[in-house]
């Protein structure tokens, strides 16, 4: 008996070693990962037995499943064709240097600049739970919306009723929402009140059975976009979830503080494709129709002139997509550079990109909420502190509530507003929906909400940062050494 028990032992050993090999050479073969990535899997599947394993199973891996990627390859040939690269580009009043910036969003999602648009910056996030409200109950032709986070309290509450009254005078309406972020609304009467009303509904990446769903594609990956379209040719865009402020999920961070823009013109049609494609990949509904008709601005609409560009990412978008765009607008800076984000957790050429960006001269501000929601978030983002500090970079750290917003304004008139973040879960895990813009006004009114923010925000210094005691610096340089892995 003990023989067998020894040859049995063998036998799992020999598993377990043979396993660890193949994964291991699943990690330095696999495209598209960087180095620190490849040496940290490498340590992590060679040094915790059965853990290490399990780990790379679950979080090695960015995948959506081959059934969801082949399902998307057929979505995508049912779509209207966008012009290839190297034509269809419209001639643009900017300098050489700017219209590269729109060169590097049209190779990330095919969709060319557009002018004739105009946008206005919402005041806060009720103002904008009101304007989309008043926008679907002027609505007569459809309704697209596309959270990631929707909550059944005040402000959910009062964009599903104006949906119910959009459905019920005859408007088409299509409301999405992401499985893991919303699963407080899907699992409430607000959602079955809506179907029953006639509002069209899905879910989008349905996580399904937990232990099955490895097998299907990561868990973890997570559609983060926030798009609004109504009517062909009205849009919202920006980092405001469908909820109060209070975040009553969270409610000890609250207020989220958001920044959202409603834009109209053109660009609204970029908007809905993707819209369009997380709806179709979710729901056998073909919306190609719909992509055929022409977006043009109504002459009744106001706002700010901006030529503007929709740029989706996400995990079947080109590697590393975002934060290609994030480094371009980082090196395009001449004067004034700020970013808004609650989460950094950059890679080594973000890192390096906005410490050259000071150092060069540039006026370089990073403004982070001072408590995040996120302690693993919030202790990486501090251990780059001390790099970006004596690179000359100001970090500011915003009291006045969870600063939300996800902005990059660059000199006078360049800016980017949406849904995605300066960390490896938008680069790599999330879809992400962003406008890139170019307008002066519009640039402005984000430059003086960054203002606004900084009001309400203390500066770290170099002196602060080495004032932290050993314990906390060995916390956030730990912790920030898991981002490769996640």
């Amino acid at each position: 008996m003990i023989a067998a028990m020894s040859t049995h032992s063998a036998l799992i050993l020999l598993l377990h070693i043979s396993l660890q090999i193949l994964l291991i050479l699943r990690v330095l073969l696999r495209p598209y990962r960087d180095p620190a990535a490849r040496i940290a899997w490498t340590v992590v599947v060679a040094t915790m037995p059965f853990i290490g394993i399990l780990a790379y199973l679950l979080l090695g891996e960015v995948s959506i499943g081959s059934r969801r990627m082949a399902r998307l390859a057929r979505i995508q040939r049912q779509l209207p064709p966008l012009p290839a690269l190297e034509h269809a580009w419209p001639a643009l009043p900017l300098p050489a240097d700017q219209a590269q910036l729109f060169h590097v969003g049209q190779s990330i999602s095919g969709f060319v600049p557009c002018a004739d648009n105009r946008a206005q910056l919402m005041a806060d996030s009720n103002s904008t739970i009101d304007s989309m409200v008043a926008d679907i109950d002027a609505a007569r032709v459809h309704v697209h919306l596309l959270f990631y986070i929707w909550l059944p309290d005040h402000n959910g509450r009062k964009v599903a009723q104006a949906l119910m009254r959009a459905a019920e005078r005859g408007v088409a309406c299509r409301a999405m929402a992401d499985a893991v972020g919303s699963r407080d609304l899907l699992h409430s009467v607000l959602w079955r009140d809506m179907q029953a009303a006639g509002v069209q509904l899905a879910i989008a990446l349905p996580v399904g059975n937990p232990l099955l769903r490895p097998f299907s594609g990561r868990i973890d990956v997570r559609n983060h976009r926030k798009i609004v379209v109504i009517d062909h040719h009205v849009g919202y865009s920006g980092s405001q979830n469908c909820a109060d402020p209070e975040f009553r999920i969270k409610p000890r961070f609250a207020p989220w503080v958001d920044a959202m823009i409603r834009i109209a013109g053109p660009v609204v049609g970029q908007m809905q494709r993707l819209f369009a494609t997380d709806w179709m990949l979710a729901r056998q509904e073909d919306l190609s129709p719909l992509l055929a008709t022409p977006v043009a601005l109504p002459e009744t609409e106001t706002g700010w002139p901006v030529l503007a560009q929709a740029v989706g990412t996400g995990p079947t978008a080109r590697h590393s997509a975002m934060p290609e765009l994030f480094a371009a607008l980082i090196y395009s800076a001449r004067q004034r550079l700020t970013i808004t984000t609650p989460y950094y957790v950059p890679n080594e050429a973000l890192q390096s990109a906005l410490c050259a960006a000071a150092q060069r001269g540039v006026l370089t501000t990073l403004q982070l909420p001072a408590r995040n929601d996120s302690l693993v978030v919030s202790a990486a983002s501090r251990s780059y502190y001390a790099e970006l500090l004596a690179a000359g970079v100001v970090i500011a750290e915003y009291h006045g509530g969870l600063l939300h917003s996800k902005l990059l304004t660059v000199d006078e008139d360049i800016c980017l507003i949406g849904s995605a973040n300066l960390d490896r879960r938008s680069f790599e895990l999330n879809y992400e929906n962003n406008l890139l813009c170019h307008g002066r006004e519009l640039t402005a009114a984000l430059v003086q909400r960054q203002r606004d923010y900084l009001q309400h925000c203390s500066l770290v210094s170099a002196e602060d940062v080495a004032a932290w005691p050993l314990s906390r610096r060995l916390w956030n340089n730990t912790v920030a050494m898991l981002g490769p892995l996640l």
